[in-house]
């Protein structure tokens, strides 16, 4: 049986070109600056023996978004992390403190450094982990959804942490609630698009909801805003230059994926309306829950991040767990999906973190075209990534 995807679908574009309007005109928005002159950029790790101490090379250098705060890297098994000076790169005029190339331990744990704006009057805290990782050649990659919190920086919307291997919380999920502040600042944290459910299948789970943008979306004619969450990193700072690219999906794997399985509840809202805000008769409302693994280098070694445009359709790509049709239910309902594979999977690549796997949830399937149902509720659990060791 042949299996078909979906096209690629811009779901998480739905209030970039409102966003892309608003920079226009200020540097920072709300009641404080998010961290806006206080950030770090970029982090390197200098080492002498880059070969034996990063899986790839590409990973001594981080770009940090602006939703960040948590920076990880994760290094081989027996890198010894106990004398490292990461360099930093930071926002005009900031300063930081520990100093950026001092020398830390990081064997006990996380260090953390605050950064001061040029004018003095904002602080923002990062915490660096370096985190010696060993690959893993059956295991299955949990997520429950019970690590969250508002946003550090500003408290308006929430996030959510997933558990790193030294037993720490990092900040693989992202979503674009940050967009969504811009376009409704005065949301409360409740009413973002992608928001805990304490009540879930077993404890917490996310919440995902198709929203009005409210007056300002109308002007910029984006109108809803669907909710989504995906493994991977939203890039704000060029939402208005190349809004296609603030999405970057995925995160390092080193293991088979075999299976896809969660716990879903998905309610269609009542009108399914187009770009233009009109309703679309006879047309119901759907989601997207899907996974995907590809490979993160090409064949000169540079590194490749999927986005917005390609995240489905990338010549990357070497496997699918797509759940296809999101039947509506109300109650909460198990999906078990086997990724399809297009082509072999290069061991010794895999043993080096050359592949990443990414999760996608969104409440509209067609949201990042400003289509779907304001109302439109998706909520996940217990979501599992079940992996297979090859001989």
């Amino acid at each position: 049986m042949i299996q078909r995807y979906n096209k690629p679908r811009r779901v998480f574009t739905n209030v970039l070109l409102a966003i892309a309007v608003m920079l226009l005109n200020t540097s920072c928005f709300g009641d404080e600056p998010d961290g806006c002159e206080a950030d770090i950029e970029t982090i390197t790790l200098h080492v002498t023996d880059p070969g034996h101490f990063f899986f790839q090379m590409t990973d001594s250098l981080q770009t940090v978004f602006s939703t960040d705060s948590v920076i990880t890297f994760a290094v081989r098994g027996d890198a010894d992390v106990s004398a490292l000076s990461p360099v930093l790169t930071l926002s005009a005029g900031a300063t930081v403190t520990p100093a950026s190339g001092s020398t830390h331990d990081f064997s006990s744990g996380p260090v953390t450094y605050t950064v001061t704006s040029q004018d003095g009057k904002w602080k923002r805290v990062y915490r660096v982990h370096v985190v010696p990782t060993a690959i893993t050649v059956a295991d299955t990659l949990r997520f429950d959804f019970e690590h969250y919190e508002l946003e550090p920086s500003n408290k308006s919307y929430y996030i959510w942490h997933n558990t790193l291997a030294d037993g720490s919380l990092g900040n693989d999920w992202a979503s674009a609630n940050t967009g969504y502040r811009i376009s409704m600042g005065s949301a409360r944290p409740e009413d973002y698009p992608t928001t805990p459910l304490i009540d879930g299948y077993d404890g917490a789970a996310v919440c995902l909801r198709t929203s009005d943008t409210g007056p300002f979306g109308r002007m910029a004619n984006k109108r809803l805003a669907a909710g989504n969450m995906f493994l991977g990193t939203f890039d704000i700072r060029i939402a208005m230059s190349d809004h296609l690219h603030a999405t970057r999906f995925g995160i390092p794997f080193a293991s088979h994926p075999d299976r896809f399985t969660g716990y879903y509840t998905y309610e269609p809202g009542q009108t399914v309306q187009d770009f233009y805000g009109n309703p679309i008769q006879g047309r119901t409302d759907s989601a997207s829950v899907y996974a995907v693994f590809y490979r993160n280098h090409d064949a000169a070694g540079n590194e490749i991040v999927l986005y917005g445009d390609n995240i489905l359709s990338s010549d990357q790509i070497v496997a699918i767990a797509n759940m296809g049709y999101v039947k509506p239910t109300t109650t909460w309902t198990a999906w078990d999906v086997k990724f399809n594979y297009r082509e072999e999977v290069d061991e010794e690549l895999l043993a080096n973190y050359g592949y990443s796997l990414a999760i996608v949830f969104s409440s509209s399937a067609d949201g990042g075209d400003f289509i779907g149902a304001i109302g439109s509720r998706l909520c996940v659990d217990k979501v599992r990534i079940m992996c297979s060791h090859k001989e």
